[in-house]
């Protein structure tokens, strides 16, 4: 089956790249004000619980596993689904998808805050992230919806991330003041008011949006991707933490095999899922791929910096977040700079130049050394970080828009799709390289118990946890070499980065060269090889 859209549906469509087109007033504007709302609350969601998880594991005698489930079946959830409620929105509706996802977010927070055991929580977490990939697919697609101008359309995407990167940064903080004075469910009760200012405000500001042609769902392909993505993200994150090993290797193949048969049903069915047409548009399906790759990066980097604060420079948490502050401050600029570069210059010139960049940032981290390398890789990351955030709001913008009108919700489920695997991808990835290197050559001092000896030679964290039990020199005489060896996986970890950055500047250089400056002439039309 031939998976070419005709030529009127291929590439940029005309509402997105027609300088002609409605531009945006000030409902649609504080629309978007309105849509940041589910894009703020999520991100602070994720950032909250990582303070709140010894408390609520403290109260209701979560194990160690059970809290693996509490922080990860969040993210399985919304992985899973995310492609599903795309496509749904496109079917019932996207502000209706929108209203019924914040619903359920609401009920799920109650329920969460009020747990009475680890297993009602994992549930509920569980129901949280259900809700959760119907609002970031919504909110992305109602854009695509209200702002038809391809510049203004950018510049709400660059908010719309802002957002989100806002959410990241004051979570701590409001996590921390929360728990100061509340118990730990207070940090679940965040979503209550939020979203139902989302009900209250949306069916007023928001329009609605679906495809009047769209046919039925296939609940055989909901389960068929359900299949698909949740052993592949399972399999992932369990190879990053314990290595190689059969179950998760037995995973990934699974998932492999039931994506191989979730694809040839969406290419023999008459209203797929997933329209696998989408992948033909070489700027969409290009687009697509560097967002993962910057995911990949990105995420297996963060991980590596947040350990080496704390447990190499031996900053506190708080400390350490507030080194953080800045880095994400100059990454919400960035990304609203982005769309006004992209007036002026090529976009794809505008997005190379951050990948590039952010390659030089990771080539100053592997310049480090953990005696005194603070300053070294803070700037190093700083630099990936507002290198990353000027292509990914365009990125995002050309996923979307490349799309048909009536397939917004489907592209914007794949983008959020795409940017969830990154993540585990990275964490896997580049946690793996530098978890071999510090393997390879931290040293243990002679006379340390075999137990003692294989905790701290397996990871930093371990080598921390056992220095503290030991007398202050020996403790010293280990924490010495730990350092030095996890900054040596953390510096080639880092140039690991940089190299896939700097292939992802030439792809996004190559491939969008002749996209034009959004304050240009309309955009010609793709050609054969293009689309």
């Amino acid at each position: 089956m031939s998976f070419r859209r005709p030529a009127r549906q291929r590439g940029m469509t005309a509402e997105t790249t027609d300088p002609g087109a409605a531009r945006a007033t000030r409902r649609e504007w504080t629309g978007l004000a309105v849509l940041a709302l589910p894009t703020l609350l999520l991100s602070l969601d994720m950032s909250v619980l990582y303070l709140a998880l010894p408390y609520l594991s403290a109260d209701l005698g979560a194990t160690a596993p059970q809290q693996l489930w509490i922080m990860d079946i969040y993210g399985f959830m919304i992985a899973g689904f995310l492609v599903t409620m795309g496509t749904l929105g496109d079917r019932i509706g996207r502000r209706r998808l929108l209203m019924i996802g914040g619903t359920a977010f609401a009920v799920a927070s109650v329920l969460a805050a009020y747990s009475a055991s680890p297993e009602m929580l994992i549930a509920t977490r569980a129901l949280l992230g259900v809700a959760g990939a119907t609002l970031m697919p919504s909110t992305l697609s109602l854009i695509s919806t209200m702002f038809r101008d391809a510049h203004q359309r950018a510049v709400a995407i660059a908010v719309w991330m802002t957002c989100f990167m806002g959410g990241m940064t004051v979570g701590p903080l409001v996590g921390g003041a929360l728990l100061e004075h509340f118990w730990w469910g207070s940090a679940f009760l965040l979503g209550v008011p939020v979203m139902v200012l989302l009900l209250v405000t949306a069916p007023v500001l928001l329009p609605e949006y679906r495809d009047a042609g769209a046919g039925r769902l296939d609940l055989v392909s909901v389960v068929l991707s359900l299949a698909a993505i949740l052993p592949v993200i399972y399999g992932v994150k369990e190879l990053a933490h314990g290595g190689w090993q059969a179950g998760p290797v037995a995973a990934l193949v699974a998932g492999a095999a039931f994506g191989l048969v979730f694809v040839r049903r969406q290419a023999r069915l008459a209203d797929p899922l997933l329209d696998l047409s989408l992948f033909a548009n070489r700027r969409f399906s290009t687009a697509l791929g560097a967002n993962l790759g910057g995911g990949v990066v990105m995420a297996g980097t963060f991980l590596l910096f947040s350990q080496f604060l704390q447990m190499v420079q031996g900053l506190s948490p708080l400390r350490a977040g507030l080194w953080l502050v800045p880095v994400n401050v100059a990454m919400a600029v960035a990304s609203m700079l982005a769309p006004q570069l992209a007036r002026r210059l090529r976009p794809g010139y505008v997005m190379a130049g951050g990948f590039a960049v952010a390659a030089a940032g990771l080539v100053l981290v592997t310049r480090a050394d953990a005696a005194d390398g603070l300053g070294m890789v803070v700037t190093g990351f700083a630099l990936a970080s507002v290198g990353v955030a000027l292509p990914s709001a365009l990125l995002i913008d050309l996923v979307v828009g490349s799309a048909p009108p009536d397939k917004a919700g489907a592209a914007s489920g794949l983008s959020e799709t795409s940017g969830e695997l990154g993540i585990a991808l990275g964490v896997a990835v580049l946690g793996s390289v530098a978890a071999t290197i510090y393997r390879d050559q931290v040293v243990v001092p002679a006379g340390l118990p075999a137990e003692a000896a294989g905790v701290a030679g397996e990871s930093i964290a371990g080598a921390v946890a056992v220095a503290g039990r030991l007398p202050i020199e020996v403790g010293a005489a280990l924490l010495g070499p730990a350092r030095e060896a996890f900054t040596a996986g953390l510096t080639v970890a880092a140039g690991v980065g940089a190299v896939l950055f700097g292939g992802m500047a030439l792809l996004v250089a190559v491939t969008f060269r002749h996209l034009r400056p959004t304050a240009a002439a309309p955009q010609p039309a793709p050609s054969a090889s293009e689309a």
